[in-house]
């Protein structure tokens, strides 16, 4: 009986990690689908991401103030500025482009273009040096491949939409939907919608590789995020007032757009970060990020269910493009991280064969700590 109490409970701990990647990929599929209606319904992207924003600074503040009370260094004029583009990058850019892309496309398109991400964060990474383009490396080849499919399926699913792909319980919606007159508009808001996406999706990626960056400066992560949703939501107010000039833009009540708001804020982005933070630290950023194509099977179920979606071959096609450019760049990845890994036992291993003092030892292992500690993580 204590051996298969045992089993039962090792294979809990070891499953912990999946099944927290999997319930994450549900949230986040919910917040695309409540967003989606709540903008249908009228909402402006740009009073969701002012409120979306402020919940998740309200959330995650508290955290921040009480576990890195001791840890939290001095933020400094060039600290600082960082944590401004970030704000602007991250809250202002490309949640704007990414809602306005939700409202003129549908949530499953919008999921399988930010599948683009790591792909795009690859390009940028080489193009600001801080990854090297080996040529002769099957990894780096695998992430440069993986990188023109990607490319490849974003643009297939950007110029072709195809004929619609019918589920028994969606027929009739879609049927009933088809109007010709309709056509023609619709497909000059998929094409701004998309490139809308795109926008994001570059935003997005810049945000990380600046975010890179400053966290080698100012590691103290979740005040970190506190501060850029913070900024954020002040960069967000100021935008809205620009584009916004109706009071009544800014009424939220106890409905869907308070939910959407809310969800968002607290499931989407402090929740997330919370268990990807967990998730991460026992498994790396590479296991983290191989869960995002699930998301998109669960937002096209959900969308065709609750939403009426409907499903173009086109996006299909190139859905499956960039799911499958997607692993080619997480393979890459991985075997990076793995070699990197490898080398940093290398050095204790020759320490151990030579004749080296005790303080050499201890002062090479202090290295390879802060060596790793000042590694940038890649994206989920």
């Amino acid at each position: 009986m204590e051996g298969n109490g045992g089993c039962f409970s090792s294979f809990i701990q070891s499953s912990k990690p999946y099944i927290a990647m999997i319930s994450l990929q549900f949230g986040y599929a919910g917040m695309n689908i409540i967003t989606k209606v709540s903008l249908n319904r009228g909402m402006s992207h740009y009073v969701l991401v002012v409120y979306r924003h402020a919940f998740a600074t309200a959330a995650i503040a508290p955290f921040a103030l009480v576990l890195e009370r001791k840890i939290r260094p001095k933020i400094t004029f060039p600290v600082f500025m960082k944590l401004f583009v970030l704000g602007l990058l991250g809250p202002v850019i490309d949640q704007n482009f990414y809602y306005a892309g939700l409202k003129f496309t549908s949530p499953t398109f919008s999921c399988a273009m930010s599948n683009m991400l790591p792909a795009m964060t690859f390009v940028m990474a080489v193009l600001c040096r801080m990854e090297k383009l080996e040529m002769k490396k099957v990894r780096c080849q695998a992430k440069l491949i993986g990188t023109i499919v990607t490319v490849a399926g974003a643009m297939l699913m950007t110029l072709y939409k195809g004929n619609i792909i019918s589920f028994p319980w969606s027929a009739h919606s879609n049927n009933t939907n088809n109007a010709s007159s309709a056509t023609n508009n619709e497909d000059k808001d998929w094409l701004k919608g998309s490139i809308l996406l795109i926008l994001a999706t570059f935003a997005w990626a810049s945000f990380f590789i600046i975010q890179a960056v400053t966290q080698k400066r100012y590691q103290a992560p979740l005040s970190l995020t506190a501060i850029v949703c913070f900024l954020g939501t002040l960069q967000s107010i100021a935008v809205t007032f620009v584009m916004e000039h109706k009071p009544a833009a800014w009424t939220i009540g106890w409905d869907m757009n308070l939910l959407a708001a809310a969800y968002a804020g607290i499931v989407s982005s402090s929740l997330a970060y919370y268990i990807q933070g967990l998730v991460m630290q026992k498994t790396g950023p590479v296991f983290v990020t191989a869960f995002s194509p699930l998301m998109m099977i669960i937002v096209a179920v959900m969308g065709s269910f609750i939403l009426a979606e409907k499903i173009y071959l086109g996006g299909v096609l190139g859905a499956v493009l960039i799911v499958m450019g997607l692993y080619s760049v997480l393979w890459g990845k991985y075997k990076e991280y793995k070699e990197k890994e490898a080398e940093s036992f290398k050095i204790p291993q020759a320490i151990k064969g030579s004749t080296a003092t005790t303080g050499d030892i201890t002062a090479s292992l202090q290295d390879i700590e802060i060596q790793k500690s000042t590694q940038p993580n890649p994206k989920e």
